[in-house]
């Protein structure tokens, strides 16, 4: 039987992959991309959102989390639950109703689409008859009432969608009651809004775009009250105890109005332009909450003046004398104001307003004095300046966790101290094994710490890098200031900002050490800080030095942006990370590459001239290594340069095609005579047939002129004690690898602990090793005699790895984007390799260690290499040996900001965004997955509307 097998295949290790390998799209972390409807439901306490690409999240407790998609991939324009049940409608822009159910499913619950239905007109009809404009689920849990812009209203029974057709109510049946003069000046048009009376279920509001308003009884099917309205309809708003409702207008007012028990036609109560008397925007929505003191809450969507305020998105809160108008920075989708929903409580008394706009959610606290936001627990807003590099960090220390939540609790003060009011479901997952830290470096010079351990990513802390610099703002200004006589009264609410002050201060590199709290952080402009964690403000110089990264080289002249300029003198700083050594690269290009050893006090850094090391303990450089290729003059104009080198590109696309004809002419011109040339490719023949039995097919790779630019770009960095110099006596090192396939080794004399102080560090170069392929270094590994990966800093010193096996030889991996290499050390030799771009035909972008454990054994783990191509797959490949265990999809090989951005863990997860404001996770291992496990209660409601307790649903799970 063993002829039969394939080459390689081993059962054993089959079912061993199995124990240890599974692909899993987890959760979506951050803000939905493109919000587009909003909904709740106050008798689960969950709330909805709905996206533009046919998304729909539902949100409850921190923890409990559900999503669905529609299969049409269209707009989500309303979300509705239905009353006291675990069920929601949902309308798109093709007009189509979906039915979605909490439902239990194999001992567990998940969120699915029951039934579909798209309201269809009589033969003939235009399609504005049956286009939907408000949708109404009945208290009764039987039919939703559908308004069209024909200005009829259709019902529809529940959950079936079947189409009642005898209880239709038709305009033409709503004008017979109108007065003649008012029903010939103003057609019904289309329903605006569709509003079930509080008190009395056999009665709903209907509000028509022009103004008319009228409460019909749907057991008489008769109109019983007309409200005249003057100006175009936007909302309708019930007051709890039925006997009133407003109604908001087009034209920034609002209008109160009594319904009364007898037939007398209605006059408004009160007509109000809050921000008049000057041309207003639209009320588009409004809250009128009663309270126990007697003072009602209104609460109201636009209703700014036009002239002066016609951009702003704001939402106003009216509560006796108090008035806000909270000011969004970006445009709100729809709000929801949290209050009393027992139906025996007398008053409203309102907690919150949640506003979803179209970049963030915000909840207003209005419980407390002043209204200020809530921290929310989910739902981040990832994206409130531009990501720009992520970097994740397994296993934090419980000393320094705590150390970076202080310094977070510190920064928001400022919020409310209420408990998330949206806490429907239980959160019954089992705690995270281990802390787990995401940070995300941002365009606007910021670093934002998430804790990444479980399901929801909440922000724990933001550090900023903008004060070591003198910027166009002022770090110390308060946009949320308000003079005492302001109108309107504005404030600045949400942490949505997408305008960075200089581009320049984006950060690019992030390295932290969990040990010792040192923070490395690099950016744009060629600035490399080096951090450490204070739980104390302090005011402080931060020291700096210059890195000149072309000082060997004549005739190059940078054409790029300056560097930023420094402030002078103490800076102050708060309570968290606080810079104290500045590393500016010269030129100040983009920070390509960096690594930080905690334990010898060194930090490395390159850009697309070279690479450095600087000594961070004794504050000065170590060295500087210029990488630049003669022909690397792109690498000259920076990132930010608007002119392009459209010659250079022209000219080396001419070289080029002029190389490969003389090439071709060389390969015709080398063989004399007719008899020669059928040698020849006899012999070429043969030879190919024998490369054919020892290989699989290969594609042709041809290796890269030098003459191609960015050559010198260094890719990656590596700090490593190994066996350098002779295979006795091991030592530090450094090693870099850059875009044209070079790889340069470092060795380091660092002094000892009692002399660091007095004696610098020396390097000296000992290996340069030169990839025939030239193609770009994106990684440098060195295992040890074990051939296990050499531990990180300190982590030896802190009992959680074993101490690397200094007895055996070591082993060298350089990982290209063709292909991976094995090389022994100290000679160099190679000794192993598999090419990836010659038999795939894809090219490594983003490759890490994992460590994969067993799910049938806590007794067995391997280190592998977690690998990302261009072509959006993820593969394992084995260590030391280089054998291909799995390949999976994961990302589109289109998304290329997706690709760019994906961040392995050391524990065989992942993260990529999605959009510019989520991120995915995924699971490679069958051991380490998060994922949502919840429980929503299903209570049972009985004829005397007392509540029961009926059953708990768990979300879906794949449990380790």
């Amino acid at each position: 039987m063993r002829r039969f097998l394939r080459p390689g295949h081993d059962p054993v290790r089959e079912r061993l992959k199995r124990d240890l390998f599974q692909f899993n799209k987890t959760v979506e972390h951050g803000f939905p991309h493109q919000p587009s409807a909003l909904g709740y439901s106050p008798f689960l306490r969950l709330m909805a959102i709905g996206t533009r690409s046919g998304a729909i999240k539902l949100y409850g407790a921190p923890g409990v989390e559900f999503m669905g998609l529609h299969e049409e991939n269209n707009t989500v324009m309303q979300i509705h639950f239905i009353p006291d049940q675990c069920q929601l409608v949902t309308l798109l822009d093709d007009n189509s109703l979906h039915l979605w159910s909490l439902k239990q499913h194999g001992g567990a619950s998940e969120l699915r689409e029951e039934h579909r239905f798209t309201l269809k007109g009589p033969p003939g009809s235009p399609p504005s008859a049956t286009q939907i404009t408000a949708v109404l689920p009945h208290s009764s849990r039987e039919v939703l009432y559908l308004g069209t812009e024909s200005g009829n209203i259709f019902v529809v029974e529940l959950p079936s969608f079947r189409v009642l057709e005898d209880r239709t109510i038709t305009s033409e049946a709503v004008l017979q009651r109108v007065p003649e003069d008012y029903s010939n000046r103003r057609s019904c048009e289309l329903v605006e809004a569709l509003r079930e009376h509080p008190k009395n279920p056999d009665q709903i509001l209907i509000g028509y775009s022009r103004g008319l308003i009228v409460l019909w009884d749907l057991q008489n099917n008769k109109v019983t009250h007309h409200f005249l309205g003057s100006q175009q309809l936007e909302n309708l708003y019930w007051q709890r105890d039925g006997s009133k409702f407003v109604s908001c207008h087009y034209d920034g007012s609002y209008t109160q109005w009594p319904v009364s028990s007898d037939n007398r036609q209605p006059e408004p109560l009160e007509n109000l332009v809050p921000y008049g008397p000057f041309p207003c925007k639209a009320i588009s929505k409004i809250y009128w909450q009663t309270t126990k003191n007697g003072l009602p809450y209104i609460i109201f969507q636009g209703g700014m003046p036009r002239a002066s305020y016609g951009d702003r998105h704001s939402i106003s809160v009216v509560h006796g004398s108090q008035q806000t108008a909270f000011d969004f920075t970006s445009r709100v989708i729809d709000f929801f104001v949290i209050f009393s929903s027992e139906p025996t409580a007398e008053f409203d008394d309102p907690s919150a307003m949640v506003v979803l706009a179209e970049e963030e959610l915000v909840v207003i606290d209005l419980k407390t004095a002043g209204w200020p936001a809530v921290h929310p627990p989910y739902l981040a807003s990832l994206h409130c300046s531009a990501i720009t590099c992520s970097h994740h960090v397994s296993n934090i220390p419980l000393k320094l966790w705590e150390r970076i939540i202080s310094a977070g609790s510190k920064q928001n003060i400022h919020y409310s101290s209420m408990p998330w009011p949206i806490d429907g479901g239980t959160n019954i997952a089992p705690d995270p094994p281990q802390r787990d830290l995401l940070l995300t470096g941002h365009e606007d010079g910021t670093v934002r710490f998430w804790d990444a351990s479980g399901v929801c990513l909440h922000l724990l802390y933001k550090l900023s890098t903008v004060r070591v610099f003198l910027t166009d703002a002022d770090p110390n200004d308060n946009m949320n200031t308000l003079g005492e006589d302001e109108w309107p009264p504005l404030r600045k609410v949400g942490t949505f900002d997408p305008y960075s002050d200089d581009p320049r201060l984006g950060i690019q590199k992030i390295y932290l050490c969990k040990y010792s709290g040192y923070l490395a952080v690099a950016g744009t402009a060629g600035q490399v800080l080096v951090m450490e964690l204070n739980d104390e403000d302090a005011e402080h110089v931060v020291d700096h030095a210059e890195a000149d990264l072309l000082q060997d080289q004549e005739g190059y002249r940078w054409k790029g942006h300056e560097k930023l300029k420094t402030r002078d003198g103490p800076v102050r700083f708060e309570a968290g990370f606080q810079p104290f050594v500045l590393v500016q690269c010269q030129p100040p290009a983009v920070v390509t590459s960096l690594a930080l050893h905690s334990e010898w006090k060194l930090v490395a850094f390159g850009t697309s001239h070279g690479f450095g090391l600087f000594d961070h303990q004794q504050k000065r450089p170590v060295f500087v290594k210029c990488t630049l290729h003669p022909s690397d003059q792109l690498a000259l104009e920076g990132p930010l340069s608007r002119v392009k080198s459209l010659k250079k590109s022209l000219r080396q696309s001419f070289r080029r095609i002029r190389r490969s004809r003389v090439s071709s002419r060389k390969r015709r011109g080398g063989v004399g005579n007719a008899s020669e040339v059928q040698e020849a490719n006899a012999k070429f023949d043969q030879d190919a047939l024998q490369e054919m039995e020892l290989a699989p097919v290969q594609r042709k790779i041809e290796a890269r002129s030098a003459e191609d630019s960015f050559t010198g770009f260094v890719r990656t960095l590596y700090f490593a004690d190994t066996f350098l110099r002779d295979s006795s006596r091991h030592c530090p090192s450094l090693w870099a690898g850059t875009n044209g396939g070079t790889v340069y080794a470092f060795c380091l004399r660092v002094p000892p602990a009692e002399r660091r102080m007095d004696e610098p560090v020396r390097a000296e170069q000992a290996k340069e090793i030169q990839l025939m392929h030239r193609a770009p270094v994106v990684g440098i590994l060195v295992l040890d005699g074990r051939s296990t990966p050499l531990p990180e800093p300190l982590e030896v010193a802190h009992d959680l790895s074993k101490s690397p096996d200094m007895q055996g030889s070591h082993q060298l991996l350089v990982v290209s984007e063709e292909q991976f290499k094995v090389f022994t050390l100290p000679k160099v030799s190679s000794k192993l390799k598999l090419k990836l771009t010659a038999l795939e035909g894809c090219r490594v972008r983003k490759v890490t260690v994992a460590n994969f454990g067993s799910c049938k054994t806590d007794d067995y783990s391997e280190n592998d290499l977690a690998v990302l191509t261009n072509l959006g797959d993820i593969q394992i490949i084995s260590l030391p040996f280089l054998k291909l265990q799995i390949r999976y999809p994961c990302i589109r090989k289109e998304d290329v900001s997706g690709i760019a951005s994906c961040v392995f863990t050391k524990y065989g997860q992942g993260f990529y965004l999605i959009s510019p404001s989520e991120f995915e996770r995924f699971s490679l291992s069958t051991k380490w997955l998060v994922e949502p496990r919840c429980i929503v209660d299903m209570p049972e409601i009985t004829s005397n509307n007392h509540v029961h307790k009926k059953s708990g649903m768990e979300n879906a799970v794949r449990k380790s």
